[in-house]
Formats: structure tokens, C-alpha cells, sequence
């Protein structure tokens, strides 16, 4: 005898449509109805800190980029403190420091990009550092759930990072690390699928 559902089915997964810009970056679609958008500067104007810009593209499997990614990025600050009060030491957040933000990628070049402060190491379970590091979370057409990874950078000590420790091969943890391009400038790409292709963190 079949088991009586008295519950609603879950609704289907959908890919990002063509609204997703609009509800969640209307400054990028055309729509100037905020004061400050939220992608311009991750940090805040006046956050102390090493300032940086981190650049780069999401890729298909084939390298091509993708151009209609939005991309939810946070943070802690250049002391390694989040601005959220489920970090202990919330209360000693660098005055005005957002750590958080949208950015798409550009509709005609796939570049995305952003300001904000180098981040410091955080304390992570355990009271096991985690080295500095910025966190990703992807949609987009075709996309059916958001995909979440980090960004590490290659000038700092990753060795002890627990999570970056949890990828076994050496080659796929390298595609976590931001390329240093410049004085205060980070290139990190992201690779949907195929060769080089991003890791991807289930959270």
C-alpha cells in the first residue's frame, strides 16, 4: 500500500534566469535605484588594511568565458575578524567593514572584479588557523545550485590551512590560489568543469 504524502513536494530546481541581475544587482541591469552598489568596494572606504583588487573570469568546461555569473563574495577583515556577530570578536570589527558583496561578471568580456582589504588569517573550529582566504558563492544560467569555493592567495602561507588540507592533490588545490599580478592586484579565475576545473566546496 503506498505511504500517504501529507506534505507539499519540494519544487523543482531552476537555473538562474534572466531576472537574477535585476532582483540582486539591479545597478548592472540598468536600474539606479540604490546609493551605493553592493559590489563596488567588499571592504568600505575607510576598513584599514593592505588595499587590493581581484579580477578575474568563470570558464566553461571549453575556457570560454561566462558572462552572466553573479557572484556573492564575503570576507573577514585585515584582522581576520568577520563583521557578523556569531564571530567572537565581532565587537572588534574594523569600524565600518562591510566583508560582503554582489558582483556579476561584465555582459560583453566575462570579467568581474572588486575592491576590498587583504584579509587576515581567521580562527576556524577547533582553534585550528585558517589562512587568509575569500569565499565564493556562484550562480547562473545553467547552474542549478549555487556553487560555493574559496580564494587563497599565493603570497601567503597556505600550509596548515585545514580546509585547503582536505584536497588531497596538490594540482586541484592549486586552483584555489590567486595569482598576484601587480602591487594590490589578485587574478583568479574560476573553471566550471573540465581540465583545471575549480573546487568546488559542499557546505
Amino acid at each position: 500500500m503506498a505511504q500517504p504524502l501529507n506534505y507539499l513536494k519540494e519544487s523543482a530546481s531552476q537555473t538562474a534566469g534572466p531576472y537574477v541581475h535585476i532582483g540582486l544587482a539591479p545597478g548592472a541591469a540598468g536600474f539606479d535605484i540604490y546609493r551605493t552598489q553592493l559590489g563596488e568596494d567588499i571592504a568600505g572606504p575607510d576598513a584599514p588594511g593592505e588595499r587590493i583588487r581581484v579580477e578575474g573570469v568563470v570558464m566553461d568546461g571549453t575556457g570560454a568565458p561566462v558572462k552572466d555569473v553573479l557572484l556573492e563574495v564575503w570576507q573577514a577583515d585585515a584582522a581576520g575578524i568577520y563583521p557578523h556577530a556569531e564571530d567572537p570578536r565581532f565587537a572588534d570589527c574594523a569600524p565600518g567593514f562591510r566583508g560582503w558583496g554582489r558582483v556579476i561578471t561584465d555582459f560583453d568580456t566575462g570579467l568581474w572584479a572588486f575592491d576590498t582589504v587583504k584579509p587576515g588569517p581567521v580562527m576556524g573550529r577547533n582553534g585550528r588557523m585558517m589562512a587568509p582566504h575569500i569565499s565564493f558563492w556562484l550562480v547562473a544560467r545553467g547552474i542549478n545550485i549555487g556553487l560555493n569555493t574559496r580564494m587563497y592567495f599565493e603570497d601567503e602561507d597556505n600550509s596548515a590551512d585545514p580546509v585547503l588540507n582536505l584536497v588531497e592533490q596538490a594540482p586541484r588545490r592549486e586552483t584555489l590560489l590567486a595569482r598576484k599580478t601587480g602591487p594590490g592586484h589578485y587574478r583568479f579565475d574560476i573553471r566550471l568543469q573540465g581540465d583545471g576545473e575549480t573546487v568546488f566546496l559542499d557546505i
